[in-house]
């Protein structure tokens, strides 16, 4: 399952664990409010960004790697907390991992967050989208670059 997470993903998910289920939705959409802004330089590429198809919101990631680690950069709607928690939890908790660490983050990651009683099983399966979406496409940089 997710014995050897990184300690970021590692803390979230225990931080996630320790709460009750209704509380766990409010650190939900605690984390909506924390997704990071998109840097600027990457505020007018909407082209750079993949939709994540398996999210009902309207969801874009982007993957970079630079000599700090890996960065996940996402933009989701305010209207859609859940969705943007998601995609703040992987933004943050992957800042700065190495490659190797984002690519080795198991894909059941989202289910070991505790969240099946508090949102629908289509919004975790958006979360495992993101996470494959996010590892492939670091996989492709890390290709290109090679």
């Amino acid at each position: 399952m997710t014995e050897n997470l990184p300690a970021p993903l590692a803390e979230i998910r225990d931080e996630f664990l320790a709460l009750e289920v209704r509380e766990r939705l409010q650190l939900l959409l605690e984390y909506s409010n924390e997704l990071p802004e998109l840097p600027e330089r990457y505020r007018d590429h909407p082209d750079l960004f993949e939709r994540v198809l398996e999210c009902q919101s309207p969801v874009f990631l982007f993957v970079e790697v630079d000599e700090h680690g890996v960065h996940l950069y996402a933009t989701a709607p305010a209207e859609a907390p859940t969705t943007r928690g998601f995609a703040s939890i992987l933004a943050q908790g992957i800042d700065g991992l190495s490659p190797d660490e984002v690519l080795a983050i198991p894909g059941d990651y989202p289910q070991s967050l505790g969240l099946a009683a508090a949102v629908s099983p289509l919004r975790v399966r958006g979360m495992t989208g993101m996470l494959a979406r996010a590892q492939r496409q670091l996989g492709e940089r890390l290709a290109a670059a090679g």
